[in-house]
């Protein structure tokens, strides 16, 4: 039996009313590694959480970009968690617990549970855990989560999808919790794999833009055995050299000035094809052989090119400023050729360098 009477000292910038972080504090010990030495130890079989990366400085020009975005896109953010969070509340009700993966899903969560608060009045729980593609969920956190509360209230949270890897790794990891739903709760969900989402249309949501400094500070998660222990949660640092350029509750609070307390839920949309088709039918386009170097939706681009080696950036359009205009920025500073593509489910598709080809 586990000890988590007491949790370790708060670290993240969130608001302890806001969420509740159950990772490991591992703030110093791990070296942070470059770009390009850490792409290669993952093409050399390294696991990715068993490393933290250099955290990108954006440019003057990018940051730019971020608030055209977080301007433009906040309305659509709102929405789509006003119609999210009452697809929660209609299935799980006033006692809710929202379980979001960290990071990205971390800020979704706030948004959910502060929509909630204001239209049902019900001040549903918010956790956040880690989870991690081929190695799982943290069942520490969960089992800390169970001995609180009853599994079938239990909601996870995400950003959005890409080709549909956590949604798969959650239904992997839940034959083990087989009481708790392995369903996803997602603000854009282009690859239709999601239980609810807010739309599927791929949409910019601003969070995706920048790393540390919109989810309160907090690295990646991070699982390797010399550091956490058996008993231990996952892992992550806690970046308290940036705190003058934490825009983690900017983010929180222009969404949430948009919320509409009286919208009205659209009716489900049918369908489509499921991303990972269009996944495997780039892969055989470009000769890719490993369908993990293709990382489909706005957000996932987004991701490649701030923290892995690209190779290439697919785009439905190569003037859609609107929808892509940080994506041709940080394509044009990294040099990263930039291919007008038909994708169908997709507004981008980022696609990483295989560092044996070069």
């Amino acid at each position: 039996m586990y000890n988590w009477d007491k949790l370790s000292e708060k670290f993240g910038t969130y608001l302890e009313n806001d969420v509740t972080v159950l990772l490991k504090d591992i703030t110093g010990l791990v070296e942070p590694l470059g770009t390009k030495e850490r792409e290669r130890r993952i093409q050399s079989g390294v696991h990715y959480c068993e490393m933290l990366p250099l955290e990108y400085e954006p440019s003057e020009e990018y940051i730019g970009t971020y608030e055209n975005a977080l301007a433009l896109y906040s309305k659509i953010t709102a929405d789509a968690v006003a119609d999210c969070a009452v697809r929660i509340y209609s299935d799980k009700g006033e006692n809710a617990v929202l379980v979001s993966l960290a990071r990205a899903g971390t800020p979704v969560g706030i948004l959910l549970k502060r929509y909630i608060k204001g239209r049902f009045n019900a001040d549903v729980m918010h956790y956040t855990v880690s989870i991690i593609r081929g190695r799982g969920i943290d069942k520490n956190a969960l089992n800390y989560i169970l001995s609180r509360h009853s599994a079938r209230d239990i909601q996870f949270v995400d950003g959005w999808t890409g080709k549909g890897a956590i949604q798969r790794e959650l239904n992997k990891a839940m034959l083990d919790f087989p009481e708790i739903s392995a369903g996803l709760a997602v603000l854009s969900d282009p690859a239709y794999v999601a239980e609810k989402c807010g739309t599927h249309e791929d949409f910019l949501i601003a969070s995706s833009l920048l790393n540390s400094t919109v989810s309160g500070l907090l690295s990646r998660t991070f699982l390797r055995s010399d550091i956490i222990g058996e008993n231990d949660f996952h892992g992550a640092a806690f970046y308290k050299e940036l705190m003058a350029k934490d825009r983690t509750y900017e983010f929180i609070e222009t969404v949430e000035s948009k919320f509409d307390y009286s919208r009205k839920m659209p009716e489900k949309e049918n369908a489509a094809r499921g991303g990972i088709e269009e996944v495997h039918d780039i892969a055989r386009k470009f000769g890719i052989s490993d369908i993990n170097l293709i990382k489909p939706s706005i957000g996932e681009a987004t991701r490649v090119l701030l923290r892995r080696v690209p190779w290439k950036l697919l785009v439905h359009s190569l003037n859609d400023n609107e929808h892509l205009a940080h994506l041709y920025q940080l394509a044009k500073e990294k040099g990263v050729d930039v291919e007008e593509y038909p994708l169908k489910n997709y507004k981008a598709c980022g696609i990483i360098r295989n560092l044996s080809d070069t």
